[in-house]
């Protein structure tokens, strides 16, 4: 016997499915134009060049704007912070590791048993690149030969072949942190402390001056490099912003890169 239903009951039910089917039509529509909006909660780091496009964690970052600034101190050419970048990214993957092969450690492995320092010394990126590049100016032709043979020559590790993949990825590296590429490096970190804490401009100042032995900008390039080394910085001295040459770089997830304006010319690297 089938089950009989009453008027009213068939009524509200084909109300129901109604109202249902309306809610899920606007739900659908609503969320299709609603932008999808991503949660970034890691900090990160993006190099752009017509090389190319990189993305580094920070630490990455502020080796890579360590070593440029190492360079143009010992005034050396973009080739030798290539064979740098390359080197550090087979030993480290431009990292400053505390451990290592045998007693291998820092960002280039390098071991106090082999005379390259102590610990601590091996430990500071500035110390351990004015190292690499001491023993790189000595190798012959080392601008011209294959870069894995001049990277090996100084590293003189059990696998030279290694360090030949990662040239492409140094190259658009050095483009950037060297400043031959003005705006190439925006970096990005979340505000986790309210208030926010106050930027530490002199001490990051204080710093580049270790690396680069002066702040004083002799070219557009060297403002640009300092420019780099200072976003690379930035979450490490609370920088929320940068400015250099009319551009000024914001710590804003949504920002794309630097943005055109801003006070800061082409003779002082203004940071806040």
């Amino acid at each position: 016997m089938r089950p009989r239903f009453s008027r009213a009951v068939i009524t509200i039910t084909i109300i129901v499915v109604v109202l249902a089917v309306g809610v899920s039509f606007g739900l659908y529509h609503l969320l299709k134009r609603t932008p999808r909006l991503a949660v970034q909660e890691d900090p990160f780091c993006v190099v752009k060049t017509p090389e190319g496009v990189l993305t580094l964690d920070p630490e990455q970052a502020q080796i890579s704007a360590t070593i440029a600034a190492v360079a143009a101190r010992r005034k050396l050419p973009e080739r030798a912070v290539v064979i740098a970048y390359a080197t550090a990214l087979q030993e480290s993957k431009l990292l400053n590791l505390t451990y290592g092969d045998r007693d291998s450690l820092g960002v280039f492995q390098q071991r106090p048993s082999m005379g390259w320092g102590t610990k601590k010394q091996l430990m500071d990126p500035v110390y351990a690149t004015n190292k690499f590049f001491a023993e790189l100016v000595k190798v012959k032709n080392y601008r011209k030969i294959p870069l894995a043979d001049a990277a090996q020559a100084v590293q003189r590790s059990a696998g030279g072949y290694a360090y030949a993949p990662h040239e492409g990825d140094a190259e658009i590296l050095a483009a950037a942190f060297t400043g031959r590429v003005p705006q190439a490096v925006h970096c990005w970190y979340p505000a986790k402390k309210t208030p926010a804490p106050k930027p530490r401009t002199d001490a990051a100042r204080k710093q580049l001056a270790k690396a680069l032995g002066s702040t004083a900008i002799t070219t557009k390039r060297r403002g640009w490099l300092m420019a780099a080394w200072s976003v690379a910085h930035a979450e490490k001295y609370a920088l929320t912003k940068v400015g250099y040459n009319g551009a000024t770089w914001l710590n804003d997830i949504e920002a794309d890169g630097w943005q055109q304006g801003g006070a800061a010319g082409a003779r002082r690297v203004e940071l806040a």
